[in-house]
């Protein structure tokens, strides 16, 4: 197991087989993320998204009772007293779910207990999220009177489209495991939250890299998500694809009925 240095005591970062984890540890505080937590997280993103063995990355909580419980409210007399303070903490988060949504790997939520506000907005930015059927999730802005940011909606309505996504704001009301997979909130819902994660993330690492990160990217495009303004890039990873030692590797493999050996170049 390989550690990863992290700017928080908060959030840290390490690489098993070919996972990279990103766990937000504070599990006496449920995880709520201050800001020192969102600054940690886009170095370790772009670290965990560097490495060539790498498959695919979590994002869990520390500890079983929360994924994160959302923001520290704590912080909001002084990082979201007013407009101009609150736009400088939304850039702050927004460059960490930015990160999470620009890597070219499979991002997968392992959710387990409390998925609340800033917490289901991580989740939502992964491209993948697995619960335990014990996980709560709800955004509350509603019950504090401020804004959710735009690309978190966007995540939202590509997530479970307008009108769920417009009730879950209107009401603020708590989802259970299974009906946030009813909607489609979550993707897989176990009582083995982390063996399920983790043979999703074996299952992705057998593919071609290349070709999910062309999915993902495509993908992402297509439903409107955040962070994709043409189709330019979409093409360039196609002809990547179609020019890759993998594509000859695939071929090959299938030509002589064996599994196919892809190392994502």
């Amino acid at each position: 197991m390989a550690q990863l240095q992290s700017s928080s005591p908060f959030v840290r970062a390490y690489v098993e087989n070919s996972t990279g984890w990103l766990v937000l540890d504070r599990p006496e505080r449920r995880n709520a993320l201050n800001a020192g937590m969102w600054a940690a997280i886009p170095p370790l993103m772009k670290s965990l998204d560097g490495q060539a063995d790498v498959r695919a990355i979590v994002i869990r909580g520390g500890g079983a009772e929360a994924f994160a419980a959302g923001a520290d409210i704590s912080e909001f007399g002084e990082a979201r007293s007013d407009a101009a303070s609150a736009a400088h903490y939304e850039q702050l988060n927004g460059q960490a779910l930015a990160a999470i949504r620009g890597t070219s790997k499979p991002v997968i939520a392992m959710i387990q207990g409390f998925c609340i506000g800033g917490g289901l907005a991580i989740a939502l930015a992964c491209d993948l999220r697995v619960a335990a059927p014990g996980a709560l999730f709800a955004l509350p802005p509603a019950r504090l009177g401020l804004a959710y940011p735009l690309d978190g909606l966007r995540d939202l309505v590509a997530t479970i489209g307008p009108s769920a996504a417009k009730e879950m704001i209107f009401t603020a009301r708590r989802l259970g495991a299974a009906e946030a997979l009813r909607i489609g909130l979550v993707d897989r819902v176990a009582e083995d939250a982390v063996a399920e994660a983790e043979a999703l993330c074996a299952e992705v690492a057998q593919g071609a890299p290349l070709t999910i990160t062309h999915a993902k990217r495509a993908l992402d495009l297509i439903s409107g998500r955040p962070g994709h303004e043409d189709d330019a890039e979409i093409n360039w990873l196609a002809a990547r694809c179609f020019d890759s030692e993998d594509y000859a590797e695939g071929r090959k493999a299938f030509a002589e009925k064996r599994k196919p050996v892809f190392r994502g170049r």
